[in-house]
């Protein structure tokens, strides 16, 4: 069943029918001020955490009643009949009542029409402030004069923790109250303290309307909306008035309503502004709309930020949901996991509050190709969050103070953060992140560039940051001479135990000291260079030997030396990730690399994707298979793993198979499934945590929508795998790796601030393989092109 379609010439995803199996959510503006909507307007808001910075509730779980929200109700005062500017909450007939949900980058726009009445609803947070806005748009179209009641609803916490509001009622029903001020509802919390103590939870926060005079008003929920009611049915929308009550001693609301009348054809805007503001600062927010048209300004500026950092790669390539991915959604995505990491969504709840290191390392990548001095920014704080002893902090937190932190040697931080030990992967994720920015901006200075540790003052370079990191896997290696995977080895649910031995780390090892040489030898640090190749020498000696079995590669070595991921086991015989990272790696020789990547997919491959494993644990598992605890085919028991589509698409594309680089990625496109909504359920435009996979009564379905890792590793193997965009210091390469079905494609990029219009010729319908490149009329000697060739604007012509 299909429920909306890309528009990719405004970069929206349209949402035409409301009713969608899940709520289907946006993003609205940044970590000191954020908002998450839903296709219904539900969702909640929060200032800077979604745990301790929560301004308005929302129920988690209540799927799919999606509430409550950011609602706007109407009411025709003749009729007395009402309903929402948003097909719910209150939810009349489809037939009758009809809605469009255009999620864009940023904002979200509603248009709905019931009962001759249209309305125009857009929701945003304007760039680099610290409120939101809802403008309203409501036109007459009948032939006769309608008049309508509009309601402003917000339902305000009690406290700033959104656990403590929903659970501990003896207090937080206590310490807030609710005022009006000149058209706006004021909420105060903790008045009483004295709010210049920073640790006082005292604040107030705001609900305002301007472009229309409020006519009543209502502070009170249980007022509002009425004893054995919902918010499909407020007392207060159902007599046609707010009672004019505040809270005091129970639920807070902020409820505005306004009286209009419109002539046929007659439209009338208004706009209402939510934040977490006192009302002297209130008052300077709703001066700055007394001209309407500022909106336009801003939704304008919104868009033009995003969309500029978007068109920095585009493509037209034969496929239209490969190219709507890339152009709009998979790479904004990556932005909101790059600003948003794991914090907040419709199933985070917000008690994260810090960055995972391992996640966000990873999340850098995918934007790094749209927008590297963002993620140069990012990449400098998470060195400055790396130990002294090479290992990454494995949460760092929003309020990192770097030079000063505690490590998990320490029990405080142990006892802040509930992370006991190190992580294996942490820091090796640091290699392809700092080389992928390298290259991209072509700024080689940077791995001179003096950074702090997270414990202590000392300013060490780049360099010497990523040389600590290999000094940690070093001194961390088990029986077999291979890296031991400590508390966890990126996947959380596989403990090998305190010295068993890791495969995936081993080859993310060895991509690390290869990454590495290449700064040694600029560097000309000639001895580190020959401990670099012994050491990759030792490694590549004790995988083959310890890790490799006929075609594929065995996922580790437990501390008792048993083997996890044998061919000889009756579950779990199989795994992914050793199979991809031993090609990305570059650790596999050809016929290593044929074989593994054969079995993936003569084992792992399903409609929707590739298995994390096969078959999943169940009856033959040990007391470290922690992902034992969750049903056959689900998330790491068995289950398709979103993240590790991205490797297994990137590692197929530098073997040089583009056919099955893209089966895999359209396996797992979320935009494949747009027209069987109703058995993927969440978002057709974003991908998810992970997708139940053949074993499963429900295959197809995807959890854990928004923030994930996936949108990186999927971004990441489309532009460097499938497209082969391929940036070095000196210049860029291209070598697609492509369905040898198409005639070609073309990219516009913007590379240090040149232009390259890029057409590729796929005459001959290979796979993959260059022969021959143009650059503005003049034939390359080579593939490369170099950075000091081009001028402004650039034509190339690549022939495969």
């Amino acid at each position: 069943m299909n429920y909306g379609y890309f528009d990719e010439e405004n970069k929206e995803y349209v949402i035409t029918r409301p009713d969608t199996p899940a709520p289907w959510a946006n993003y609205l503006g940044s970590p000191e001020y954020g908002a998450i909507i839903s296709n219904n307007a539900g969702g909640y808001s929060f200032v800077k955490s979604g745990a301790n910075g929560r301004i308005i509730r929302y129920r988690f779980n209540a799927i799919a009643s999606d509430q409550p929200g950011r609602y706007i109700y109407l009411r025709d005062r003749d009729s007395k009949e009402y309903w929402s500017a948003t097909w719910q909450p209150v939810g009349k007939n489809l037939d009758k009542y009809k809605s469009e949900c255009h999620h864009g980058t940023a904002y979200t726009r509603f248009e709905s029409t019931y009962d001759n009445i249209k309305m125009d609803t857009l929701y945003y947070v304007p760039l680099n402030k610290t409120y939101e806005v809802w403008k309203f748009k409501v036109t007459n179209e009948d032939k006769k004069v309608r008049n309508i009641s509009a309601f402003g609803y917000v339902e305000f916490t009690t406290d700033s923790n959104y656990e403590q509001d929903s659970v501990n009622l003896q207090y937080t029903q206590f310490i807030t109250r609710t005022e009006y001020i000149e058209n706006k509802i004021v909420q105060h919390i903790n008045e009483n303290v004295d709010k210049n103590d920073k640790g006082s939870n005292g604040l107030e926060r705001f609900f305002g309307l301007v472009g229309q005079e409020v006519t009543a008003y209502n502070g009170d929920r249980d007022s509002f909306v009425g004893s054995y009611r919902s918010y499909s049915n407020p007392i207060d929308i159902e007599n046609g008035h707010c009672s004019n009550s505040l809270n005091y001693n129970e639920n807070p609301c902020g409820a505005l309503q306004t009286d209009i009348t419109l002539q046929p054809g007659e439209t009338k805007e208004m706009v209402f502004l939510l934040g977490a503001y006192d009302n002297e600062k209130a008052n300077n927010i709703m001066k700055a709309y007394k001209d309407l048209s500022v909106t336009e300004k801003e939704i304008k500026e919104l868009k033009n930020f995003w969309h500029g950092k978007l068109n920095n790669l585009q493509i037209n390539t034969p496929d239209k949901n490969f190219n709507n991915m890339v152009n709009t959604w998979n790479s904004y995505q990556c932005f909101i996991t790059f600003i948003w990491s794991r914090a907040a969504s419709f199933i985070y709840c917000g008690l994260r509050n810090g960055y995972g290191y391992r996640d966000t390392v990873q999340d850098i990548q995918g934007i790094i190709h749209l927008a590297p001095e963002m993620a140069l920014e990012k990449i400098r704080f998470m060195l400055s969050a790396q130990v002294d002893n090479g290992g990454g902090l494995p949460l760092v937190k929003f309020t990192h103070n770097a030079g000063h932190e505690n490590t998990p040697d320490d029990a405080q931080y142990v006892s802040e953060t509930g992370h006991p030990s190190y992580r294996a992967d942490d820091a090796l994720w640091l290699f392809p992140t700092v080389e992928k920015y390298i290259n991209e901006s072509g700024n080689i200075d940077f791995i001179n560039e003096q950074i702090v540790f997270a414990n202590t003052e000392e300013k060490v370079s780049v360099y010497e940051h990523l040389k600590r990191a290999i000094k940690f896997s070093m001194e961390r290696l088990g029986a077999h001479n291979l890296p031991a995977g400590l508390h966890a080895d990126w996947n959380d649910c596989l403990r090998l135990g305190k010295l068993g031995e890791s495969t995936f780390v081993a080859f993310q090892l060895y991509y690390a000291l290869r990454i590495l040489k290449k700064y040694s030898v600029r560097l000309k640090d000639e001895e580190y260079i020959g401990y670099i190749d012994e050491k990759l020498k030792e490694l590549k000696e004790s995988i083959n030997t310890n890790c490799w079995e006929e075609d594929q590669f065995v996922r580790g070595i437990r501390d008792n030396g048993e083997i996890v991921g044998s061919k000889t086991q009756p579950e779990a015989a199989t795994w992914l990730n050793p199979q991809s990272w031993a090609v990305i790696s570059g650790f596999a020789d050809e016929r290593q690399t044929k074989l593994c990547l054969d079995t993936v997919y003569k084992i792992l491959n399903t409609a929707h994707g590739t298995m994390i494993c096969y078959p999943p644990y169940k009856d033959h598992t040990f007391d470290g298979a922690l992902m034992t605890l969750f049903n056959p085919y689900t998330k790491e028991n068995g289950g398709i793993f979103s993240q590790t589509q991205g490797w297994i698409i990137l590692a197929e594309a530098l073997a040089g198979n583009g056919d099955r680089a893209f089966k895999y990625f359209q396996e797992c496109n979320p935009a494949e499934m747009n027209d069987k909504a109703e058995i993927r359920k969440m978002e057709p435009y974003v991908h998810g945590q992970f997708v139940e996979s053949k074993g499963s009564p429900f295959e197809g379905r995807a959890h854990v929508h928004w923030l994930t890792g996936t949108a990186s590793t999927v971004m990441v193997s489309c532009v460097d795998g499938i497209l082969g965009i391929k940036p070095s210091v000196d210049g860029i390469e291209i070598e697609p790796c492509i369905p040898k079905s198409w005639d070609g494609f073309t990219m516009q990029k913007n590379f240090r601030g040149k232009q390259l219009n890029i057409t590729v010729k796929n005459n001959s319908h290979i796979e993959k393989g260059v022969k021959k490149v143009l650059l503005n009329g003049q034939d390359l000697v080579d593939k490369h092109i170099g950075f000091e060739q081009l001028k402004e604007e650039n034509e190339i012509i690549l022939y495969m």
